[in-house]
């Protein structure tokens, strides 16, 4: 069973497009379909449905895909054992990530990150969506999330903690909120997904169901608007930082935390072995928010 063959159908999978899997191989379309059909015939069943619209998987191309990640994880892994320090990770390390975590604190490190690992390409995808990381082909992912998928590994790279803050303007206008109770008479800016508030109250945790005339899907857009005076909200300390620094952002009610069980994770599938590539990429980023990370220190 040829190697190169199985990279071609693990991308296929995920493609649904033998050309553009070819593509990301180096492969011409001809070649890939070559591929495609001596795997067929070495493993001596359909793996594939091909139609002149599209190419999907068959039954048994479905329960091959997980065998054939885990024997290109194996490859991967035995090269390394006798080759990682003689050599750097390379390849592609496909990222996944949240669009303002890591246009914010991700891309501003793939300088020194991509110095550092001169052999890797990297393919980073930004998206609020959470991707499948098997279907997508994706190598690790970062998310900001409380954590449910057990098929994940997961390791925690820093603290996601959440404030409560509005502008300086919209304060003048319509006062401080001295209890989270204050917040139901104030217009609150909802992030979607996140329309009950929870905070430590008396050591007791206490849910509002927030009102206001504005919810967006993204956090440095709802950030923005905050800025802007449109009401109150609350939002992640790595994505607020900045501004509560310079004054356009007043962090409200410090002596009611957030309860939040997120954190910021690096997550890859578990079926797969941790790559060389994976690793440094997972260790780099738990190297730099190590500790307290650099967008809690709030001070001037």
């Amino acid at each position: 069973m040829n190697v190169d063959h199985l990279k071609l159908f693990v991308r296929l999978a995920a493609t649904n497009n033998i050309s553009l899997a070819g593509k990301e191989l180096g492969l011409s379309p001809a070649v890939s379909s070559s591929y495609i059909n001596k795997l067929e015939e070495s493993v001596g069943v359909r793996l594939v449905h091909r139609t002149t619209r599209k190419v999907s998987l068959s039954l048994e191309g479905v329960a091959f895909l997980p065998h054939a990640e885990d024997v290109l994880a194996s490859i991967e892994a035995a090269c390394a054992s006798v080759g990682a320090h003689a050599t750097n990770p390379r390849g592609t390390l496909r990222i996944a990530a949240p669009a303002s975590f890591g246009r914010m604190h991700l891309v501003p490190a793939l300088t020194e990150f991509m110095v550092a690992y001169p052999d890797l390409s990297l393919d980073l995808r930004l998206c609020d969506t959470i991707m499948d990381l098997v279907e997508g082909g994706y190598d690790v992912a970062i998310r900001n999330a409380e954590l449910k998928d057990s098929t994940l590994i997961a390791k925690r790279l820093a603290s996601d903690t959440r404030i409560v803050c509005a502008s300086p303007s919209y304060i003048k206008k319509y006062g401080m909120p001295s209890t989270p109770g204050d917040l139901l008479t104030h217009q609150c800016l909802e992030l979607a997904g996140m329309e009950h508030w929870s905070f430590e109250v008396d050591g007791d945790r206490t849910d509002l169901k927030v009102r206001g005339g504005l919810k967006m899907d993204n956090g440095e857009a709802l950030r923005d608007a905050c800025i802007n005076g449109l009401g109150i909200t609350v939002s992640s300390l790595w994505c607020v930082y900045e501004q509560i620094r310079n004054g356009q952002l007043i962090q409200l009610l410090p002596d009611y935390p957030i309860k939040s069980d997120t954190s910021i994770w690096a997550v890859y599938p578990s079926s797969r072995q941790l790559a060389p590539k994976v690793r440094a990429f997972i260790d780099f980023f738990a190297d730099r928010f190590e500790g307290k990370p650099y967008w809690e220190y709030l001070g001037k």
